[in-house]
């Protein structure tokens, strides 16, 4: 029976670096250009990590530039619920940098990676940390109440924000992000006992909520904090 994760408690990670993330995966920085790159990265995830082959084409092309100057059209409205079942909107978090990754409690590995890699970049930041504000979206608004959300932040970083919503919010404000996911279906499944399928991307968006860059699943915190403090300065 899959159960919800309850991940180790996140060690703080000393802003010269001293602290090594625990994540097992390590991976470059993902750029446009080199496209033909996340093909490969999002095959291996789909081997190591139960996803279906046939849906890393789908996985890929969320990735892919679409306006006629190569700027990837990523993000947009949303209306949510926060872990203390507040309502936000995007326009909440107007004039601050996010940092978005969209995953789900009962994850085994992939996301309490991708959240610790993100917590520690922050942490590696220093007072610039502030600037940015780390968010989690759940993909499985069936399981992941606020209430459920609440715990789970717990684990990662201080000032994490952990959403959720119907299922048509979710679906909107993943499709907006182009952000893939879909239930697993297993043999011995019950009711609340299954996996999901989703593409792992952290998005950082801008104080004017548009599009800034990405990064792929397995980068390091080093990485992230490096690209964070170029796009700060």
């Amino acid at each position: 029976m899959n159960k919800r994760i309850k991940p180790k408690p996140r060690k703080r990670t000393a802003i010269n670096g001293a602290h090594e993330p625990d994540a097992k995966s390590r991976g470059g920085r993902l750029s446009w250009v080199a496209f033909a790159l996340v093909t490969v990265g999002v095959a291996i995830l789909a081997y190591t990590h139960g996803f279906k082959l046939d849906n890393v084409e789908k996985v890929t092309q969320k990735l892919e530039p679409e306006q006629a100057g190569g700027t990837p059209t990523i993000g947009g409205p949303f209306t949510l619920v926060d872990q203390a079942g507040r309502t936000v909107t995007d326009k909440d978090f107007r004039g601050q940098y996010l940092m978005i990754y969209f995953g789900y409690t009962y994850c085994p590995d992939v996301c309490p990676t991708s959240l610790t890699n993100m917590s520690d970049a922050l942490d590696l930041l220093g007072e610039k940390g502030a600037e940015v504000t780390p968010m989690l979206i759940t993909i499985d608004p069936a399981r992941d109440t606020s209430e459920h959300l609440r715990e789970y932040a717990t684990y990662f970083h201080p000032r994490l924000h952990a959403l959720t919503g119907s299922p048509e919010q979710i679906a909107a404000v993943a499709k907006a992000y182009r952000v893939y996911y879909s239930k697993v279906k297993q043999e011995d499944e019950t009711e609340d006992d299954y996996l999901m399928d989703h593409s792992s991307v952290t998005y950082v968006m801008g104080p004017d909520g548009q599009f800034r860059l990405h990064f792929s699943h397995g980068t390091d915190a080093e990485t992230i904090a490096s690209r964070l403090r170029d796009l700060l300065s």
